[in-house]
């Protein structure tokens, strides 16, 4: 957690982030602190294995929790109107040829925190959302994947 820069995600991404962190925080937090109470109860702590599950369980909460925090503040909203028109930017849905197959895609560009590979929602982090990005219709480009060189052209931007 040490990246500090802004995170760019759009209302929904923002929301579901902060229903998340109270899930995490009024639902989950509270029933591993009621296992631990009654795993204390149980006696020895030495060889109560139900206490040091609950432990961890309680670990691994508190530093979702954490991460999520830290995610809320660097958190930037952008409103999809706010965005630019005519070029590939955030929220931008960009069909593009294929030029090795004379295939068409069509990618939506996202936030990392809310990309969906199998969706087709890339993130703008990613070698083929860099790519795209701030791109125009008619433009070609060429983007270096691990897979080897995607030639791609565009033919809209929504």
């Amino acid at each position: 957690m040490t990246d500090s820069s802004p995170l760019h995600m759009s209302e929904e991404g923002f929301e579901k982030l902060r229903a998340e962190l109270h899930k995490m925080k009024f639902v989950d937090r509270p029933a591993i602190v009621a296992e631990i109470k009654k795993a204390r109860e149980l006696g020895d702590l030495s060889e109560n294995a139900e206490y040091h599950a609950a432990k961890e369980a309680q670990t691994h909460i508190e530093r979702v929790i954490a991460e999520l925090e830290f995610k809320i503040s660097r958190a930037v909203v952008v409103k999809r109107d706010e965005v630019a028109k005519g070029k590939a930017y955030l929220f931008a849905r960009v069909t593009v040829l294929d030029l090795d197959d004379d295939e068409e895609e069509i990618y939506t560009l996202v936030s990392a925190e809310e990309s969906k590979p199998d969706d087709n929602h890339i993130s703008i982090k990613s070698p083929i959302g860099k790519g795209l990005l701030g791109k125009s219709v008619g433009d070609i480009v060429e983007i270096q994947v691990p897979a080897g060189v995607l030639k791609y052209k565009i033919l809209n931007i929504e």
